[in-house]
């Protein structure tokens, strides 16, 4: 990246998972534009970042005038709320990375895995933007109470997934400024492992107590 860094749209940026990254990346210098399904929810989002990192660049706006303010947009929202999202979204995304951390989440059995028809969130994602749109998948197995506590070390590797090596690429230095490692992990399609990791941390979370497990890769030669 340039010195001067992209500004983030994070929708769904008023939840749990979009406002802790949204922190990471604030608190990295990066402008974070949070989006939600209204102007007022991401005002006060973004208010509320601003007083964890004073002299942050932060906003808050409508999903739809959020990514199309973004450089780069994520999107956090919850699988109910997936497809329509995308669809609203869609003219304001084109010529962007879009990065998609929606896990196929379907309600009571969160801890069973449920793929969608087209093999993944991130997958449907690509073919309803389209080919003009670099979709990365990244980001589903962290916890987001991890992330929202700034003295708390995530403790966990994010594996990121994408057709356009330059757009991982820039995803992965994003996981970094989060306090991760990210890795790369190939086409959209091998997206459906993260996606379906998520239950399985979920299952051993409850099985384990843990507040939050997570994942590291091991054993890469020069990894460090």
């Amino acid at each position: 990246m340039s010195d001067t860094k992209p500004a983030i749209a994070v929708l769904g940026g008023s939840g749990d998972l979009g406002s802790g990254l949204a922190l990471r990346w604030a608190r990295a210098g990066y402008p974070v534009v949070i989006g939600s399904r209204t102007a007022e929810k991401a005002e006060t989002a973004a208010r509320d970042l601003a007083e964890r990192i004073p002299g942050a660049d932060v906003r808050g706006l409508d999903n739809v005038a959020a990514a199309e303010a973004g450089e780069i947009v994520v999107m956090t929202v919850p699988f109910s709320n997936h497809a329509a999202t995308l669809g609203s979204v869609r003219d304001a995304v084109q010529g962007k990375i879009f990065v998609d951390v929606t896990v196929p989440l379907v309600p009571p059995k969160v801890s069973r895995v449920q793929m969608p028809p087209e093999g993944s969130a991130g997958k449907a994602a690509q073919e309803i933007l389209g080919p003009e749109v670099q979709v990365v998948s990244a980001f589903q197995n962290v916890a987001a109470d991890h992330l929202a506590d700034l003295e708390h070390d995530p403790d966990c590797d994010v594996l990121v997934a994408g057709n356009v090596v330059a757009a991982r690429e820039t995803v992965v230095e994003l996981v970094e400024a989060c306090g991760m490692r990210g890795w790369h992990v190939g086409p959209i399609d091998n997206s459906a492992v993260a996606e379906a990791l998520t239950s399985v941390l979920i299952f051993m979370n409850k099985r384990y107590k843990s507040p939050g497990a997570g994942i590291r890769i091991t054993n890469i030669p020069d990894a460090d």
